[in-house]
């Protein structure tokens, strides 16, 4: 497979959300990176379409495309017959006249090939006696079968599709001419590297309307109707079998899209129970007009595209040169996989390290990607996948981390929401407030345990309060009180620090100090009357002792 689609690592934030997309999981992680799996990938774009940083990449060829134009040969575009859905109804002349510009000697239709595709279908139904044949104009739908269900692989129709039977009736009209297809697909650049001398280069949607932008060239509205255009209907679900006679004596004829729903049939022709049906497959839901690089990919604008494609599109077929059958056949190969499938011994080791250890602990939630916790444990032993992936995994061992600090802290914590409202309480907290269970409180108004005055404050005033001595008279406990707001989670948590013991001991030693004091003050008393009495025998020395006794005083008072 050819590298059409490239991943920008520095976009690329661990979300997961392409491998949930991913019809065949043919996404890797390492490194928290994503990375294609190239002979698991399918070409559908889904990851192209659902990447919220947009690090997937559609490989450019405008400058290929613009090399092609030097050279001196004719040319020629083959433009899908979704253009006007892409284009808001402008039809093919005005396409011609402003691709023209560009540099390109003609602009034609690739519904002019898939005229000739539809009747080949038709041959191999009238002359073939094929029991189930599977459309081949969805290089997506073909990758499936051959990377994923080769069971089926003789079912798929060996016929080149609308690009290729197009390019090649170009190539017959104008020897020597370079052909470039320009479509909503991704796909079709593989198929146009793979199959090699057909189509010279594949350009999307967006890559023609940013060179028509860069050059200044715009597009004039101006839908002209042709009576031979049916095959305009293809890129509609539905849309080849619409321009078919469909008369064919038992069969059914039946139109599947998406890889979900391609996936399902496979699955049921495989098992043999499906028999004489004609089945266009299309891996797009919506097929071409919904495809991975229509420039409205992010609209869900189906039906009034269909509507559009519908009126645009002629009641008989484009007249054609129809080649033999022989010139249109194709053949596809299996491409083999080159993961192994584990052991149930492997599985069940690997479930063991997500923290699953029996049944009932397999979520099967989808939110990693993959739609069981087995399937994700396949993908860890193949290399694709890492545990962290496991998004319960991961938040059972955060709030396992977290909760063993919040019960194991001697610190009393109390987490309230905005309704001030109980939503957690530790075991230390429980202690110094008396309560039996958890249970007691949570969910209950705080104000039932603790004055919720210092909550509406915090919430109020935007200030966390940080080891403010309170007393919890209630509970006769002085604790040093936190209360902190978490804007992002709406909870306020109070942190409580139980001190009665030690204000306890402050207090007893005040306590011990005033004693000290009185006893201090006795002395000097007592001291100051003997002092008098003998003041006249000592002279100044009784000054000296008054002064020296002060002293005594003042710092017992200071301790």
């Amino acid at each position: 497979m050819s590298n059409c689609l490239t991943l920008k690592k520095s976009n690329c934030k661990n979300c997961y959300k392409c491998i949930r997309h991913c019809p065949v999981k043919a996404i890797r992680f390492s490194g928290n990176q994503a990375h294609i799996i190239g002979n698991e990938c399918i070409l559908c774009g889904q990851c192209f379409v659902v990447c919220p940083q947009n690090a997937k990449e559609i490989v450019d060829s405008t400058e290929k495309v613009k090399v092609l134009l030097q050279t001196g040969d004719p040319v020629i575009v083959s433009l899908a017959p979704s253009f006007v859905a892409n284009y808001d109804a402008v039809g093919i002349n005005t396409m011609r006249k402003a691709i023209k510009r560009l540099g390109f000697f003609d602009v034609e239709e690739t519904a002019i090939g898939a005229t000739i595709v539809k009747n080949e279908y038709e041959r191999m139904l009238r002359e073939d006696e094929r029991d189930v044949i599977i459309s081949s104009c969805c290089h997506s739908v073909n990758l499936l079968i051959q990377k994923h269900y080769p069971r089926a692989l003789q079912y798929l129709a060996y016929v080149k599709s609308p690009m290729q039977a197009h390019c090649m009736d170009i190539k017959r009209r104008y020897p020597g001419a370079k052909t470039v297809f320009i479509g909503p697909c991704v796909a079709k650049k593989d198929e146009a590297e793979y199959y090699e001398g057909i189509v010279d280069a594949v350009l999307t949607f967006e890559e023609l309307t940013k060179w028509l932008e860069e050059e200044g060239i715009g597009l004039d509205v101006e839908l002209e109707k042709e009576e031979n255009s049916r095959a305009r209907f293809f890129p509609t679900t539905g849309g080849v079998l619409k321009t078919m006679s469909q008369d064919m004596p038992g069969y059914t004829y039946m139109a599947i899209d998406g890889i979900d729903n391609c996936i399902a049939a496979l699955k049921d022709i495989i098992s043999g129970n499906i028999h004489k049906c004609f089945i266009e497959m299309s891996a797009c839901v919506g097929s071409c007009i919904a495809g991975p690089v229509m420039e409205k990919y992010h609209h869900t604008e189906t039906v009034r595209d269909y509507i559009t494609v519908a009126s645009y599109a002629g009641a008989k077929d484009f007249e054609v040169e129809q080649p033999d059958f022989s010139e249109l056949h194709k053949s596809f190969a299996i491409i083999d996989q080159r993961s192994v499938k584990p052991s149930d011994i492997e599985i069940q080791n690997v479930l063991r390290q997500m923290g699953k250890f029996k049944p009932a602990h397999e979520l099967n939630c989808g939110s990693c990607g993959y739609n069981t916790c087995r399937e994700k444990a396949i993908a860890i032993i193949q290399g694709k996948a890492e545990i962290s992936m496991c998004l319960p995994y991961l938040k059972d061992k955060a709030e396992s981390f977290s909760d063993s600090i919040v019960k194991n802290t001697p610190n009393g914590i109390v987490v309230v929401n905005e309704q001030l409202e109980v939503q957690q309480i530790n075991d230390a907290a429980r202690k110094i407030m008396n309560i039996r269970s958890a249970s007691d409180i949570v969910g209950d108004q705080v104000i039932r345990i603790l004055d919720p005055t210092p909550f509406i404050n915090v919430m109020q005033k935007g200030m966390d309060i940080h080891n403010e001595s309170v007393y919890l008279a209630e509970y006769k406990r002085f604790v040093e009180q936190s209360v902190i707001y978490d804007g992002d989670s709406h909870l306020l948590i109070s942190i409580m620090r139980d001190i009665t013991d030690e204000q306890g001991e402050r207090e007893r030693r005040e306590q011990q100090t005033r004693h000290t004091i009185e006893v201090a003050d006795n002395v000097v008393d007592k001291q100051m009357r003997i002092v008098q009495e003998i003041a006249s025998l000592l002279g100044e020395t009784a000054a000296e002792t008054k002064i020296a006794l002060a002293k005594l005083k003042e710092s017992i008072s200071d301790e």
